[in-house]
């Protein structure tokens, strides 16, 4: 099965996720720069969000590139990853205009940490399509990466309930830790 169709409609779906997140952004009634302060909680968590839809887009780019072929698995894998990443406008928005509540800076997380999982589920399912000896295989080795940034949000949605900034750190560790495109599979693919 070639994985042409699985890229251009991956690429469709995240350019509509993109669309919806800038929709929701809205400007305030008033002219003065003073009727945008309670706007920066809203912009910051839609720049989050934009960085994190950009590192899935760039990332799920570098998977296919590293493999050949795919299967019905493969698709529903990718599937279940465009789910979780489609949910992201609606906790990004809930979010913003609630100012990093502590509910929605956790369901926040919890969509963060279940893209993360589905992620991990497309990259299994790859490898073993590809073979434990495949480029993607020998790329991503022990992905520390992807189980640290699992750890992270792990952590950080009980730790809403306490403090919802330290959890927005976290998320933005995790964002920084993934900003720099993932080398792996570049210099895989490059031998």
């Amino acid at each position: 099965m070639s994985k042409g169709r699985l890229e251009a409609f991956s690429d469709g779906v995240i350019a509509v996720i993109i669309t919806i997140m800038v929709l929701e952004l809205q400007a305030p009634h008033g002219a003065t720069l003073a009727e945008l302060r309670p706007k920066i909680p809203v912009f910051l968590s839609y720049v989050l969000s934009f960085i994190f839809i950009g590192i899935y887009w760039n990332n799920h780019h570098h998977l296919l590139h590293a493999v050949h072929r795919v299967n019905g698995r493969v698709l529903w894998a990718n599937l279940h990853l465009l789910f979780w990443l489609s949910l992201i406008p609606f906790a990004t928005d809930w979010m913003g205009v609630n100012q990093w509540a502590t509910v929605p800076v956790a369901v926040y997380g919890c969509l963060l940490f279940m893209a993360a999982t589905a992620f991990t589920i497309l990259a299994y399912e790859l490898i073993a399509l590809e073979g434990k000896e495949s480029t993607l295989a020998r790329a991503l080795g022990r992905d520390y990466k992807g189980k640290t940034s699992l750890g992270l949000y792990g952590a950080a949605i009980p730790l809403a309930f306490f403090n919802p900034r330290i959890s927005m750190a976290i998320y933005v560790i995790v964002a920084c830790i993934w900003l720099i495109p993932d080398r792996r599979i570049e210099r895989v693919v490059a031998e």
